[in-house]
């Protein structure tokens, strides 16, 4: 009988990474992959680094999304995954009640302000948007939804219908009922919730896309408005929760209250998907209100034991660590060095966000022939120059990153909380070295913006 040897398989294939991908996933991801040159074979991954096959070292400073905020690998995390397997644990029986998904609703609702009391486990973070979305329509009896233009909240249906980016719902026909609202537009936000009918408000404290960072009384002014016309307020924090903003969760740097909070990617460990719904107990009454009701919402997958012990073992780290006040102290660090560039740089306009979540803003040059430039890199796609940093960052520094959505001159970064001051201090001295690169019309910086402008136009001739 032939034994299963999962670490003869990689050895003998990896490096067909891209290729089974082309011929059983997802050929126009590949294609994408291969053109702007990240079409790497990773195969190993320790802290904030990984190698590829030629045991190169990469700096992630995006930390698949978020994911990976104590790093890739923990040890402490591995161990916890190792001791449920050794455990021989009872696992999914859905007529009990789990003993591991108690203590990590526990150790979460520790982390909470009192009023957050009552925990759902999901698989992910667009099940918990899920989640909130559901719960607020049975708590309060409405049906439509409100959101923030340019928010991001997942893409599975529900959570699709309040995506503030509508070209991600494109093709996919007829959404929940939802409004869109203005970024900090009150008077647009109040005219919206006084007709009463909306059951639930969605924000991302500090949106992803575009790391955009509200004024400092919008969203306690949002909130306010919600009690008053009784909308459930919710704070998105898949991204921005378990310190990534330099607070445990980004709603704390307003003193909010937020009915609803969705969370997910750090809380895996970077190990196995996890995902939680917090909220009051008053809210998740209203969905399990009768006995027959007591699986009303409920998941196969969303309180298994390695989910569970994941979680667990990465709120012992956080907490170990100290690594949420890590992330506000390197982050901070990471955009004073950014900005420090500004007077050197006019393509520079900023670097902004709040800890370990940032956001490098690029604007149009003064002098004449580099606006030229811009402008011709601009008319075929305007994400476009922020992908021509991103491109040398990895090709000739080895620094993982990526543009913050299809559309501006953002490059998003969330680097791991152990990043060091030495990795700062690199990522800061290969941008400085890219943007001086950039300052030449005639160089290979503009150069290569020819060659994504080539094939932007060919793309867009080909789906036309």
């Amino acid at each position: 009988m032939a034994v299963f040897d999962l670490k003869q398989i990689v050895t003998e294939r990896l490096g067909e990474n891209y290729d089974l991908h082309e011929k059983y996933v997802n050929p126009t991801f590949v294609k994408v992959l291969r053109t702007i040159g990240f079409d790497k074979v990773y195969a190993k991954a320790k802290g904030q680094y990984l190698w590829d096959k030629d045991n190169n070292r990469y700096l992630d400073m995006l930390s698949g999304f978020g994911v990976f905020a104590i790093g890739r690998n923990r040890p402490e995390v591995a161990q916890a995954i190792r001791d449920v397997l050794d455990l021989d644990l009872p696992n999914m029986v859905q007529m009990d009640c789990s003993f591991l998904s108690g203590l990590l609703a526990e150790a979460l609702v520790k982390h909470c302000p009192p009023h957050l009391n009552s925990v759902f486990f999901t698989n992910s973070g667009t099940e918990a948007v899920e989640a909130c979305l559901k719960f607020s329509r049975a708590a309060t009896g409405r049906n439509k939804l409100a959101y923030l233009d340019h928010g991001w909240h997942g893409l599975s249906l529900g959570s699709l219908s309040i995506m503030g980016n509508a070209e991600f719902r494109e093709g996919f026909g007829e959404m929940l009922e939802g409004v869109c609202v203005p970024y900090g537009d009150l008077d647009a936000l109040e005219k919206t919730l006084s007709k009463r009918d909306v059951a639930v408000l969605a924000v991302e404290c500090i949106q992803g896309k575009g790391v955009r960072v509200p004024a400092d009384d919008f969203l306690p002014a949002a909130q306010a408005l919600c009690r008053k016309y009784g909308t459930l307020f919710f704070c998105d924090e898949v991204q921005t929760g378990y310190g990534r903003t330099g607070k445990f969760f980004a709603f704390e740097h307003w003193d909010l209250e937020p009915d609803l909070i969705s969370t997910s990617k750090a809380l895996s460990g970077g190990y196995v998907p996890v995902g939680a719904m917090i909220t009051r107990r008053t809210i998740y009454q209203k969905v399990y209100h009768r006995m027959d009701r007591c699986f009303v919402h409920s998941s196969s997958f969303g309180r298994n034991n390695l989910g569970m012990a994941v979680g667990l073992a990465t709120l012992h780290v956080l907490d170990e660590d100290k690594l949420v006040e890590r992330s506000a102290a390197q982050g901070q660090q990471l955009m004073d060095g950014i900005n420090q560039l500004r007077s050197k740089h006019e393509v520079l306009r900023e670097a902004r966000g709040k800890g370990s979540m940032i956001g490098i803003e690029f604007q149009e040059p003064k002098s004449l022939k580099l606006k030229l430039a811009w402008k011709m890199v601009h008319a075929a796609n305007d994400g476009l120059f922020a992908q021509m940093v991103v491109m040398p960052l990895l090709q000739k520094y080895r620094i993982i990153t990526q543009v913050s959505g299809n559309h501006g001159d953002v490059i998003r970064i969330l680097p791991p909380f152990v990043i060091t001051d030495e990795d700062i201090q690199y990522f800061v001295n290969a941008l400085d070295d890219v943007l001086t690169e950039c300052q030449n019309p005639l160089g290979p910086m503009w150069a290569l913006g020819a060659n994504l402008v080539k094939a932007a136009l060919s793309n867009r001739q080909s789906t036309s």
